[in-house]
């Protein structure tokens, strides 16, 4: 017997009166599953093919155009589009004093776009308004410690002065836009109004 087939069996002493003697058993048995395949195939590594997809705006949108959200916390709300960001999404705005709705980022696929549109050639947008600036922001948990038990209290999350500062900025160069504008008035109602839909009304069969 050779060395490599000594280390693979071992010889036991089998008791009992009808099983006496020695047998030669496997140190370590063989698996009841054998693959149809031999070999293992080396598998690709992971890669984030979402970010490098080209995300195509819709040719009905563009900077300045009045959109009409239909989903989130915001939707039903008329919304000004200023930039496409580096990850697709749209950056928009209310503006908030008109109907509540802050700077954001949204799907295009949430969104109706519209025939009114603002002509925002001489706004200027801030360059930190990117994907990175509207990245959520981890809060901390309470930890239950000894003594503070009735102490500790959830973080919430409240607007930074920047984002308060970045958003009166936007917003102002749009309400000033409106202004000249010479359908003002019914520009502010258009913007403040909630989009709404009554019996037999179909949004595929209307022209917004």
């Amino acid at each position: 017997m050779s060395a490599a087939a000594a280390k693979q069996f071992v010889e036991k002493e089998i008791g009992g009166e009808k099983n006496g003697g020695k047998r030669r058993v496997r140190v370590n048995r063989l698996p009841r599953y054998y693959p149809t395949e031999d070999g293992r195939k080396r598998l690709r590594p992971r890669q984030k093919f979402c970010g490098q997809h080209k995300h195509k705006l819709r040719s009905s949108i563009s900077p300045g155009t009045v959109l009409i959200l239909v989903a989130g916390r915001h939707k039903g709300k008329r919304v000004v589009f200023l930039k496409q960001l580096n990850s697709g999404l749209l950056l928009v705005t209310g503006p908030y004093h008109l109907n509540g709705c802050p700077l954001r980022r949204i799907n295009q696929i949430y969104v109706m776009a519209t025939k009114t549109k603002l002509d925002l050639k001489g706004i200027k947008i801030p360059d930190r308004l990117n994907d990175e600036y509207f990245r959520r922001q981890k809060l901390r948990k309470p930890k239950h410690t000894e003594g503070e038990i009735f102490d500790t209290k959830k973080e919430v999350y409240t607007v930074s002065d920047e984002r308060k500062k970045d958003q009166a900025e936007v917003d102002k160069q749009i309400l000033d836009v409106i202004r000249k504008n010479p359908e003002k008035k019914y520009l502010f109602g258009y913007l403040g109004a909630m989009f709404s839909l009554k019996n037999h009304q179909y949004p595929h069969k209307m022209v917004f």
